[in-house]
């Protein structure tokens, strides 16, 4: 059963050495080098998930803005949005009339 995978062996990793040398080639051209340069650049400095180059006027805009989303679904001051909720069901009471007629 194996001998008509490894007779294709040969022709896969030619396919797979065709579709990966252009990556793995150095940029040579001088916009594509800079676009790779900034790419890096602006990883190294999101890091830590945090916004990249952010002004206070934007920083706090974001946090007026996730406040409002808090109140808006429930949370406030001391409640923990990320906890699932917990439900709470109670079963509904039934009255049982039994009348003779």
């Amino acid at each position: 059963m194996l001998t008509p995978q490894l007779k294709s062996l040969p022709l896969i990793a030619k396919r797979n050495f065709r579709v990966m040398a252009p990556v793995m080639q150095k940029a040579t051209d001088p916009i594509q080098q800079l676009f790779i340069e900034k790419i890096r650049e602006y990883k190294n400095k999101s890091s830590g998930g945090k916004l990249v180059d952010a002004s206070p006027e934007i920083k706090k805009e974001l946090e007026s803005d996730l406040q409002r989303l808090a109140t808006q679904y429930g949370g406030g001051p001391g409640i923990d949005m990320t906890k699932f909720p917990t439900f709470k069901f109670e079963d509904p009471k039934i009255e049982t009339s039994i009348s003779n007629k």
